[in-house]
C-alpha cells in the first residue's frame, strides 16, 4: 500500500507544482505551455489472467502433485509517468508488478521498470539517453508495448535475456536513437546485470553453455527499421502490437545483441574453461493497416532470429508459472507451463490477426489471431512449436479489452525428444488508461 501512496503523492506534488503554469489537463496529460509542447503525463495498465491448464508431467505445488489447475493472477500492472520538460529534455519512468499470483510473496510491492533521462541533440535525428531502459536490440517486439499486443501475450522469446542479465528486459544503458528520413534507429551500450542475482543462476561449469559468473563485459545492442508508409513514434522504446486500423504501417527491420565472453562451458577434458561470445541476430517485417472504411484492419508480424548462446544452451519459460517444482527428472521442461523457449539455434515466428468492422457487436469489434514460434535448437532433437491462437474483443479499443487465448506447447524429455504436448486456455481482461 505504501508504494501506491508515494506514487500518488508524487503525482499530486507535481500536479500542484505545475498547476500554476498549466494550460490544460486532458487524457492524463498536463500541458505546461500554451502550444502544448511541454507536458507531463500519467498512464495506467492492468492485465488480469484467468487460466485453466494441463501442467507438465511431474508438476508439484509445494510438494503436492498438481497435474492441472485453474488460477487467477495479475500478469502486469503498470504506472508510467513521463514528460517533455523543455524543448530538448524528456524523462520517462515506469513502475509496476509482473506475475502476481497465489504463490507470490505477499506485499512484494512495485519495482522500477524504467528510469530514463534523455536529451535531444536534434529533436528528430538524434537523441541521447541513459538509465534503466528497454532501448536496445534485437527486434520490434524485444520491447513490446504491452497495452497494444495482438494476442494474449507478446512473443516472449524475443526478450532474450529476460530477468537473467536484465530486469524484465530493461538494462542500465546509454543509448542513441532517432530518425533519418524513413530509417528509424536505436543503438545501445548496456551493463548486463550480475548473473549471480538471477533465479536461473547455475554456478556449476559443464559442457552445456551457460552465462559466465565472471564480471560481465559491456553489451552492444541495435535495431534499425525502415518505415515505408506511415511513420511510427519513437518517444519511448515500446513498439505497438496493432493500431486497429488507425495507421497504415509497413516496416522491415534488423537488429543485433552482442556481448563478448558472456558465456562459458567446459572443454573436452572438463578441465578447461572456455569463454564464448553471446551473439543474437534478427530480421523482421511488420504490416498493420485498414482494409475498408468501416474500421476493419489486418495485422501481420514475421520474424527470423538466430541465437548463439554457446554449445547446447537451453532455457525454459513459464509465464506466471502457478507451480513450484517437479518430480520428473526425465522431463526437460520442469514444472507447470514451462517450455524451452530460448536456446542456441534459429527461430521462425509469425503472428497475424484480422479485425472486424468497428460496430460488429453493438459498438464493439473483435479480432481473431494466431501465432507460432518454430524453433530449432541445438540441444533438442525435435523442433519447438509453441502455438497461441484466440480472439480479442475490443470493448473500447485497447482501453477495455477481453482476450481469450488457446496455447499449446511441447514437452521434452531430458534427452531432447518430444514426449507429448500440453494445452491451456487463458482469459485476459485489460484496462488501459493512456
Amino acid at each position: 500500500m505504501k508504494n501506491y501512496q508515494w506514487l500518488l503523492t508524487l503525482f499530486l506534488i507535481l500536479y500542484f507544482t505545475f498547476s500554476g503554469t498549466a494550460q490544460s489537463f486532458k487524457n492524463g496529460k498536463l500541458t505546461l505551455n500554451e502550444d502544448g509542447s511541454r507536458w507531463v503525463k500519467l498512464t495506467l495498465l492492468n492485465q488480469v489472467w484467468v487460466r485453466s491448464m494441463d501442467y507438465n508431467p511431474g508438476t508439484t505445488k509445494f510438494g503436492y502433485d498438481y497435474p492441472k489447475g485453474t488460477d487467477i493472477g495479475i500478469r502486469r500492472y503498470r504506472i508510467q509517468f513521463l514528460g517533455q520538460l523543455t524543448d530538448r529534455v524528456f524523462f520517462y519512468s515506469q513502475f509496476g508488478e509482473n506475475n502476481f499470483n497465489d504463490i507470490s510473496n505477499r506485499k512484494l510491492g512495485f519495482f522500477v521498470h524504467d528510469a530514463v533521462g534523455e536529451y535531444a541533440i536534434d529533436r528528430e535525428k538524434l537523441s541521447l539517453g541513459a538509465g534503466l531502459t528497454a532501448w536496445g536490440g534485437l527486434s520490434r517486439f524485444s520491447a513490446p508495448s504491452v497495452g497494444s499486443i495482438l494476442g494474449v501475450d507478446a512473443p516472449l522469446f524475443l526478450q532474450s535475456t529476460n530477468d537473467v542479465t536484465d530486469q524484465f528486459l530493461r538494462k542500465l544503458s546509454l543509448y542513441f536513437k532517432g530518425k533519418l528520413g524513413k530509417l528509424d534507429y536505436r543503438l545501445t551500450m548496456a551493463d548486463p546485470m550480475a548473473i549471480q542475482r538471477s533465479n536461473s543462476y547455475e554456478p556449476n561449469l559443464s559442457s552445456q553453455s551457460n552465462f559466465s559468473p565472471k564480471p560481465a563485459k559491456k553489451q552492444w545492442n541495435g535495431y534499425f527499421m525502415y518505415q515505408f508508409l506511415d511513420r511510427e513514434g519513437n518517444q519511448t522504446p515500446y513498439m505497438t502490437g496493432t493500431y486497429l486500423g488507425k495507421k497504415k504501417v509497413f516496416n522491415i527491420g534488423a537488429g543485433f545483441v552482442f556481448q563478448p565472453e558472456a558465456m562459458w562451458h567446459s572443454g573436452v577434458s572438463n578441465a578447461d574453461t572456455l569463454l564464448t561470445n553471446m551473439v543474437q541476430l534478427a530480421t523482421d517485417i511488420y504490416y498493420d493497416a485498414p482494409i475498408n472504411e468501416n474500421g476493419a484492419s489486418i495485422s501481420f508480424y514475421g520474424n527470423f532470429t538466430h541465437f548463439d548462446f554457446g554449445p547446447n544452451y537451453i532455457r525454459q519459460l513459464g509465464a506466471m508459472n502457478p507451480t513450484t517444482g517437479s518430480t520428473a527428472t526425465d522431463i526437460l521442461n520442469g514444472g507447470g507451463n514451462a517450455y524451452p523457449a530460448y536456446g542456441t539455434g534459429n527461430t521462425l515466428y509469425f503472428q497475424a490477426g484480422i479485425k472486424s468492422d468497428d460496430n460488429f457487436i453493438g459498438n464493439t469489434s473483435v479480432m481473431p489471431y494466431v501465432s507460432l514460434q518454430h524453433s530449432v535448437y541445438e540441444r533438442l532433437n525435435d523442433p519447438v512449436n509453441f502455438i497461441d491462437a484466440g480472439l480479442a474483443w475490443f470493448l473500447s479499443e485497447h482501453s477495455s479489452k477481453l482476450t481469450l487465448g488457446f496455447q499449446n506447447r511441447p514437452v521434452f524429455t531430458s534427452g531432447g525428444d518430444i514426449t507429448q504436448r500440453k494445452s491451456g486456455v487463458i482469459l485476459q481482461y485489460q484496462v488501459y488508461f493512456n
